[in-house]
């Protein structure tokens, strides 16, 4: 299609699904208005709904060493998140993180900072380097624009089996509407499709996945949620949340240093954005993070289009990386090139439970339609 772009966020035809109305408004902005925006509740009300459910979680947290678990990647979601909770909430935290090899030090260091001087308790799950290298390569030579699904996979299943082996119930997520609205589904298939994981490892992997901690749609959707009656709180949607006030809080509070972009404390998934995305499948996908900013209000259009235009840095820093990444996932520079040159591929391509999931969705959305939510995490 003809290019175009969004007259309200920055979405453009970069995203092969996106929509346009008669004003050039795209369907993701109309997504935030008529699906999003009532789930968000940053104002009074919400903050009493949250008062509520921590009310729940301390209640059940009694005569256990922990109210419940979160998982914190050192990014500033769930840095900000273990603040809030820690200092304003009060609740007694199990912080879990997933070290799948590409913590920078900056992450590093900003985690440690985070747990002592709010006095939390750290797992720290360290996934086999060999496995996740070989589904990192894997992944890659799939031709896939998501190539964070490794990561994301193992972390979800690792804060799961960690929070279960406490008896928790109760999972906090930094994951919010105020800052991560919009993006397409084509940029980001879903982590948690163990089928698509599996086989694309299956296919393009050189070894067994003997460790590398996974999770199904069976014990994921069903299990942990009706059987565990697991929940996951997401209480910066029941609050104010400002990126650069979070931002301000936490170097002053915590000695935080900021990474320079949306889950830049991963080395991989900066290079994956800034890199690897722009060049094999034409698109940024910091306009999606910059448009979620524009829809709740934290920057204008004219802004988000300034600052996308002026990292120049951050980008070449990415280009920079290319050798470091290519040699620590034991990928040829020849490879890399006769990957890069192929047509780009999408879940589509490979086995998935794409379909599903699609049911399952329809399934909660009928329900919800007459009056039933089964849980609130569904």
């Amino acid at each position: 299609m003809a290019y175009q772009i969004c007259t309200r966020c920055i979405m453009d035809t970069s995203d092969p699904d996106i929509e346009f109305d008669g004003a050039g408004v795209c369907n993701h902005c109309r997504n935030f208005d008529e699906n999003l925006r009532p789930q968000w509740n940053p104002e009074e009300s919400g903050r009493r709904m949250l008062d509520q459910i921590v009310d729940q979680i301390k209640e059940e947290g009694r005569g256990k060493p922990y109210d419940c678990a979160i998982g914190l990647s050192g990014g500033v979601d769930s840095s900000y998140l273990a603040y809030v909770a820690r200092k304003e909430l009060g609740l007694r935290l199990l912080a879990v993180h997933v070290d799948g090899g590409w913590n920078s030090e900056l992450a590093t260091r900003n985690i440690e900072n985070i747990v002592r001087k709010l006095d939390i308790d750290l797992h720290t799950y360290v996934v086999d380097w060999k496995e996740m290298r070989d589904l990192q390569r894997a992944f890659v030579r799939a031709g896939l624009a998501n190539q964070d699904v490794p990561q994301d996979h193992a972390f979800f299943a690792a804060l799961y089996s960690n929070a279960q082996s406490y008896g928790l119930r109760y999972v906090l997520s930094g994951g919010n509407i105020a800052t991560e609205s919009v993006m397409p589904e084509e940029w980001a298939y879903n982590a948690m499709d163990l089928r698509h994981l599996e086989a694309i490892h299956q296919r393009f992997g050189s070894g067994p996945l003997k460790t590398f901690p996974r999770v199904g749609f069976f014990r994921y959707y069903f299990w942990n949620r009706y059987v565990k009656r697991m929940r996951v709180v997401r209480p910066l949607n029941f609050m104010p949340y400002v990126k650069d006030e979070a931002i301000a809080l936490l170097e002053r509070e915590l000695d935080f240093q900021y990474y320079g972009g949306k889950h830049f404390e991963s080395r991989f998934t900066k290079w994956q954005q800034l890199y690897y995305r722009p060049r094999k499948f034409g698109y940024d996908e910091r306009r999606a993070y910059l448009s979620s900013l524009i829809l709740s209000g934290q920057t204008t259009r004219d802004q988000a289009l300034t600052s996308l235009a002026g990292d120049v840095v951050n980008v070449k820093q990415a280009e920079k990386d290319t050798e470091y990444i290519l040699k620590k996932l034991d990928l040829s520079e020849d490879e890399f090139a006769q990957i890069m040159a192929q047509t780009p591929k999408t879940y589509r391509d490979y086995p998935s439970n794409f379909a599903l999931f699609n049911f399952k969705t329809a399934v909660r959305d009928w329900l919800r339609a007459k009056g039933v939510v089964l849980h609130p995490n569904s």
